[in-house]
């Protein structure tokens, strides 16, 4: 089946172009202490203020000459030492040498750094056993980093390594976008608090805390209300209040066509849907679209309820909506190609996004293979894995070695 064949379910590429288009990013900023700029987004580029190294200094621990005026037919001799923090301030003229540790700064008069191994010591004379020529064993000033060069470009999530390079440069503070606000509830009669004994024909609240969690490492602010009714008024006043108060609404379940799925229509008469159905699987019940009840605009995201498209959706569709609102720039997933040990069963028509795990064979080549059950309600499928073998909208059944499109799983879901 073509997408053609199925009215109504948008490509998923398109899905991505509509969203991109949509969404912008927050302009706000503040100013926060380096301790707590993890996972932030920077709102300015950061260049350095000065050169690392910002001196000439010793890789490793040994002994500094200049190799130049050096006659490797006579000793040197030793005058000082020179030691991080508590430099060697002399010259350093031909036929003399200082001993120098790493990192240590070293002397104007010295080029090159012979490491103690390569040398015999007779008192305060040394002897080098093996030629040393210029610059060798030795960082040159701005080796790494030099002066006003682009070290961290705006939009770019702070890490823990970008947090040791700003440490590096002596930035105590950084300018960050604001967190922007998130709106998230679940709807149904049918979803049971955690810790509750759970009835027939009821669930626990999964989803919630699936997003939750995701969110968390997004670094968005949340306002959870928790699970809702089937009560076409509490949604709506629950809209409205998230609507004025927050900049997206994920809600998860109520988007699909059941009697009790009254999401989708408070939508339409709240806001207006961009778009709501895509040629996707799992997730193909799945809607966007912008609300405007007050001063404020807000995104929503309309997850499915079953729990593998709830994931899937957030993961492919809201999350990276979300991070370019939150200011976030540059961001494309991973995506490999790897041979498939398992035959893999999928009509034409939807992208496929089933739950793989990449590992090593015996032979030591790098696979994948699937975790399993593909249901959208088998949550297991997901835990056991580490990536998605993503299926193209027209591919069909795929045989065991063929390569397919692989995407590990990022930050946020391992």
């Amino acid at each position: 089946m073509s997408c053609c064949d199925a009215p109504g379910l948008l490509p998923l590429e398109q899905a991505l172009k509509l969203l991109n288009n949509a969404v912008s990013a927050t302009t706000k900023t503040e100013t926060v202490g380096l301790e707590k700029a993890l996972d932030r987004v920077l709102a300015v580029e950061v260049r350095s203020p000065h050169n690392i190294p910002n001196y000439d200094n010793s890789a490793m621990d040994g002994y500094a000459f200049n190799s130049v005026t050096h006659d490797a037919s006579q000793p040197l001799t030793m005058i000082g030492k020179s030691f991080a923090g508590a430099a060697f301030e002399g010259s350093v003229k031909a036929g003399e040498c200082i001993r120098i540790m790493t990192g240590a700064k070293l002397p104007a008069d010295c080029d090159c750094v012979v490491m103690q191994e390569n040398t015999q010591v007779t008192e305060n004379h040394l002897t080098v056993t093996q030629k040393v020529t210029a610059g060798e064993n030795v960082r040159l000033a701005g080796n790494d980093v030099t002066l006003n060069s682009l070290v961290l470009d705006k939009g770019k999530r702070i890490d823990a390594i970008d947090i040791g390079m700003l440490a590096s440069l002596g930035i105590a503070r950084v300018e960050v976008f604001n967190k922007i606000r998130v709106a998230l509830f679940s709807t149904g009669d049918e979803i049971t608090p955690l810790g509750a004994p759970l009835k027939d024909g009821f669930i626990y609240d999964s989803n919630r805390y699936l997003i939750t969690a995701a969110l968390t490492r997004l670094n968005v602010d949340i306002k959870d209300y928790g699970v809702l009714a089937d009560n076409p008024d509490l949604i709506e006043k629950t809209f409205i209040d998230a609507s004025n108060t927050c900049d997206a609404i994920i809600s998860s379940g109520g988007v699909s066509v059941g009697e009790a799925d009254f999401t989708r229509d408070i939508l339409h008469k709240l806001g207006d849907i961009t778009f709501y159905k895509l040629a996707m699987k799992p997730g193909k019940p799945f809607a966007f679209g912008t609300l405007n009840t007050g001063e404020n605009t807000a995104h929503f995201f309309g997850l499915p309820g079953n729990p593998v498209s709830a994931a899937v959706t957030l993961h492919q569709l809201a999350i990276p909506a979300l991070s370019a609102m939150a200011g976030e720039q540059g961001v494309e997933p991973l995506m490999v190609k790897l041979p498939t040990i398992n035959a893999l069963k999928k009509r034409s028509g939807r992208a496929d996004f089933q739950r793989g795990r990449i590992f090593r064979s015996a032979n030591g080549s790098v696979c994948v293979e699937s975790t399993g059950a593909q249901s959208s309600g088998a949550l297991s499928s997901m835990v056991a894995a580490n990536c998605y073998i993503k299926l193209e909208q027209e591919r069909g059944n795929v045989e065991s070695g063929e390569l397919v499109d692989v995407l590990p799983f990022d930050r946020y879901f391992s």
